[in-house]
């Protein structure tokens, strides 16, 4: 609450040009490290200042963006404390992460910086609805903003329609598609599957980031279809790790032998892995055979698919993935992703796979993932141009 009212905030030495970049949750804080890292890598004298709104977005931030001079707590949207974050920084830009609009905030900026751009720029199906609700108000405060760099052509469409002019706009694709993960060695994921417990021969599927609603969908379809191949192994992990053990609950009562990530021991058999922790996730993509995207059997938006298909992983989501709808659609067109429309049809997807299949798709997942690359350059070129580089 101090932070976030300007108490601790010091002034930065004169004379260093700087950024001040927000991103509200750990989602859009993840999306910018290449970004962040690619900043002070090519430009060492830039101060980099970074906030975030929630507690597990600064905690990601301070663990993932070291190239960041100062990581703090977004300021209250007033002005009187706006302004005071803007007369101690002095920021020469100032840089939104996706969707994160802030009146004051953008109005302060816009008063005392050179400009302000929206990088990753998305327009979700309900925000726009709801914008265009309120278009007049909107239009006032995305008139602060001097650039909106945005993922894919239906974001610039909708940023027309609620009256942004669209000189004002660039396609520039998505900052996640510059994903850069851990590769692990043979040796290392064998390693790691022994300490997990998890025998050669079998299939393992990763359903990550599940949410409330599609759990129990997600768990009863693997039961059933588990009835029919015994070699089948599931990984859950949680959206939220408080429902962990809820899902532990639905798991067994579904006759299913379960275990914790925390508590696995050698020895120890299970049908379902609960991931119970935080940050590995994305590490244990490398020993799955297919991959299926939680917040997509409901009607939440999906969650990012990028992080299978950089290991060269097969691709399965529901019929909800409006907040990647443009990379959705690439994989689709590709073959390298496929939608199971609900729990009947994710149980016989899990029953009919076969190793080709699954191959092939892995391959066409990691070709998809390169083809659409590219955002992190074209974003730094304009940041550049406003920092008059």
């Amino acid at each position: 609450m101090k932070e976030r009212f300007g108490f601790g905030i010091k002034a930065q030495e004169e004379g260093r040009r700087s950024i001040w970049i927000h991103a509200v949750s750990v989602g859009e804080v993840l999306s910018l490290q290449n970004f962040v890292a690619r900043l002070k890598t090519e430009h060492p004298d830039w101060k980099i200042y970074f906030s975030s709104l929630t507690n597990t977005g600064i905690k990601v931030a301070r663990d993932k963006l070291a190239a960041a001079d100062l990581i703090f707590y977004v300021p209250f949207d007033f002005k009187w404390v706006v302004r005071k974050f803007f007369r101690i920084l002095k920021p020469d830009i100032f840089i939104l992460a996706e969707s994160e609009f802030w009146p004051n905030m953008l109005r302060e900026a816009n008063r005392n910086t050179r400009g302000t751009i929206l990088i990753n720029g998305r327009i979700s199906q309900n925000s726009y609805f709801r914008y265009r609700r309120i278009r007049l108000i909107v239009k006032r405060i995305l008139g602060k903003i001097s650039l909106f760099l945005v993922q894919a052509e239906i974001d610039k469409e909708r940023l027309i329609d609620i009256a942004v002019c669209p000189d004002s706009i660039q396609v520039v694709g998505n900052l996640k598609a510059d994903i850069d993960l851990p590769l692990l060695t043979k040796k290392e994921q064998l390693d790691l599957k022994r300490r997990l417990n998890i025998p050669e021969g079998k299939i393992l599927l990763l359903a990550g980031s599940i949410h409330k609603g599609e759990d129990t969908q997600v768990v009863e379809a693997f039961a059933m279809a588990k009835k029919k191949r015994q070699e089948l192994r599931m990984i859950i992990a949680p959206r939220h790790l408080e429902r962990v053990s809820e899902i532990d609950d639905l798991c067994r009562q579904s006759g299913l032998t379960v275990s914790l990530k925390t508590r696995v021991k050698p020895g120890n058999k299970w049908d379902v892995l609960i991931l119970d922790t935080m940050g590995e996730l994305a590490q244990l993509y490398t020993l799955c055979d297919l991959a299926f995207m939680g917040g997509s059997l409901i009607p939440w938006g999906g969650q990012n698919l990028l992080e299978p298909a950089f290991y060269g992983k097969p691709v399965f989501f529901g019929p909800h993935m409006d907040n990647f709808l443009a990379i959705t659609e690439k994989f689709l067109q590709y073959g390298a992703a496929e939608v199971c429309s609900d729990k009947d049809a994710l149980e016989k997807m899990l029953i009919r796979v076969d190793g080709a299949q699954m191959s092939e798709m892995g391959k066409k997942a990691r070709l998809t993932l390169d083809s659409i690359r590219g955002a992190t350059n074209k974003t730094l070129s304009v940041v550049e141009k406003l920092m008059n580089v």
